[in-house]
């Protein structure tokens, strides 16, 4: 039972969300005990529906994968038993994945890349307008700190104790299931492993964790068309640059300003700081307010307003980040466009995607990040570097902001 498998002794635990449990409560309270039975057991099924019979998977695909996500066909077979070892055997996959994918002159490449990003923010911060002086030097001393988790881990994990049986893949799952929770009962009450990864190498994703400081950069994420080591700098800086840029950022948003530079919750802004911040945050509201993906449905600025803030800064930061990288030499014109042309260029194929009316509408009612196309089209116009390596793009224009109504965060 639950009580057999929790971990012993007395201890303080986190809730995160614990608005929620006061209701949580009350349903507990009014529900009885046999609906709770019926809804834990289609949960139950719902969490191994890929390995049941395909009569329960493909009902749990038209329920979450057609009605609730608009999927019109569900994933092939070959990559639904990828994202399996993935969920459950990441850094094994992932061992084979770099061996094969991700040579160590592309982790040097990419390296290279993430501290010219970083050397711009530092650039930035020491001129930032709405930082007040004792902000920015906390601001500095938290870049400084920042640990960088490229490619992959260090240490692979052990999976030595879980067992695989060929052709018992329903049984495979439930071991996988049990390794992992016993895997993470062991590493309560002990020090925090700042070496852990909290992606798998073959991820197409990227992330910042405010309690330790670090942004990670999977393998899988620096593979083309986002970043490839031999080509041209224009383009990686605009494609795997700015979502580098993207991810730093959160250090420094209002979020980021929760967590000291060793990942402490320690509010390092002061009022006046958070006042300049919280002024070009709504203006970014607000014009997002104003964008309709849908027929009767906007983007929620403030939804999105992190993100969106994200989204700008990490663009122009990665434009910096593109000369420091040039060292003050001239880019190349290929195929008739400007080094600064091709970055942002790049920076819109990066975002290519085509998505279905019923995805769209789930994200746009709940999910942080703004449509693709607003995560170009909503961040370039309010970037002074997009309007001079495009100078035709011209008042009156559908894309063209006023300069009084561009809001560079940073």
């Amino acid at each position: 039972g639950i009580s057999a498998q929790s971990p012993k002794g007395p201890r303080t635990v986190i809730v995160a969300e614990k608005s929620a449990f006061p209701k949580l409560a009350a349903i507990f309270a009014a529900t009885p005990v046999s609906v709770w039975r019926d809804y834990l057991t289609v949960r139950y099924l719902h969490s191994f529906a890929s390995y049941l019979p395909k009569t329960v998977d493909d009902a749990n695909f038209a329920m979450y994968g057609q009605t609730i996500r608009g999927q019109k066909v569900q994933l092939d077979r070959q990559t639904r038993g990828i994202h399996l070892l993935d969920d459950q055997m990441g850094e094994a996959l992932g061992k084979m994945y770099v061996a094969k994918y991700f040579p160590p002159e592309a982790k040097a490449k990419a390296k290279q890349l993430v501290e010219n990003l970083l050397k711009a923010y530092e650039a930035d911060i020491k001129t930032l307008a709405w930082m007040t002086p004792a902000t920015r030097e906390k601001a500095l001393n938290k870049l400084h700190h920042y640990t960088l988790k490229i490619g992959y881990p260090d240490t692979w994990r052990d999976y030595s104790a879980l067992t695989i049986v060929p052709g018992q893949i329903l049984q495979d799952a439930k071991n996988a299931t049990v390794f992992e929770w016993n895997r993470q009962v062991k590493r309560i009450d002990q020090p925090v492993d700042k070496a852990e990864w909290g992606m798998t190498p073959p991820t197409n994703n990227a992330y910042y964790n405010p309690t330790t400081n670090e942004i990670c950069f999977p393998a899988g994420i620096l593979q083309p068309p986002y970043f490839d080591a031999k080509a041209d700098e224009a383009v990686n800086y605009g494609g795997i640059g700015a979502t580098i840029g993207h991810e730093i950022s959160h250090g420094f948003d209002d979020q980021g300003a929760k967590y000291d530079w060793d990942g402490t919750l320690r509010d390092w802004w002061t009022p006046q700081d958070k006042k300049n911040f919280e002024e070009k945050t709504n203006a970014v509201a607000a014009q997002y307010d104003q964008y309709e993906p849908l027929p009767g449905i906007h983007i929620k600025g403030k939804l999105t307003n992190g993100e969106n803030i994200a989204d700008i800064a990490g663009l122009v930061i990665a434009y910096k980040a593109y000369h420091i990288a040039l060292g003050g030499k001239p880019a190349p014109v290929l195929n008739g466009y400007t080094g600064d042309q091709r970055f942002y260029i790049a920076y819109a194929q990066s975002w290519r995607e085509i998505r279905s009316p019923g995805t769209t509408r789930a994200q746009l009612l709940s999910n942080p990040h703004s449509p693709a196309e607003y995560r170009v089209n909503g961040v370039v116009r309010n970037d002074n570097g997009w309007y001079a390596a495009f100078p035709s793009v011209k008042p009156g224009d559908k894309f063209y902001l006023p300069p009084d109504k561009r809001v560079p965060v940073w």
